[in-house]
């Protein structure tokens, strides 16, 4: 089931000058960026520890590529922040049908590609108490 939390989505107007208050600011670094041109996003990912599972937790901040985007629209309704949690996962495909079950919806039929070649899903907000939440299971480099 889930392990860890894989990281805080954080949506944005700007990722460089994002960036650069994290840095600035806490001393994150970042240890990952790429454009994903079906979500919409060009996104850095800023590790913040190694976890005990062999994954780590990041700290995910996404910049639309357009506004039609889930996350231009999100920005657009609310401003920046917090736009989700994910939890990491060995078998994204299986817990998210094991919660499929338990009465939640599951946004993707099969699970996507996400950050650094991992497989991913996201889960109705309304049926997780406000929160969009993602399973993760990291790429095989990650």
């Amino acid at each position: 089931m889930l392990t860890r939390i894989d990281h805080i989505g954080i949506a944005c107007f700007d990722l460089d000058k994002t960036v650069e208050f994290y840095r600035a600011t806490y001393g994150f670094e970042v240890f990952h960026t790429e454009v994903n041109e079906e979500q919409g996003v060009r996104e850095a990912m800023l590790k913040i520890n190694e976890t005990s599972d062999g994954g780590a937790s990041y700290i995910q901040l996404l910049e639309p590529t357009r506004e039609d985007s889930a996350v231009g629209k999100w920005l657009a309704k609310n401003g920046e922040g917090v736009h989700h949690i994910a939890f990491g996962t060995e078998d994204v495909r299986g817990d998210s049908e094991a919660i499929r079950g338990k009465g939640v919806r599951v946004l993707y039929d099969q699970p996507r590609t996400g950050s650094m070649g991992s497989s991913i899903t996201f889960l109705h907000p309304k049926d997780c108490h406000g929160v969009l939440t993602e399973l993760v299971t990291s790429g095989p480099d990650h």
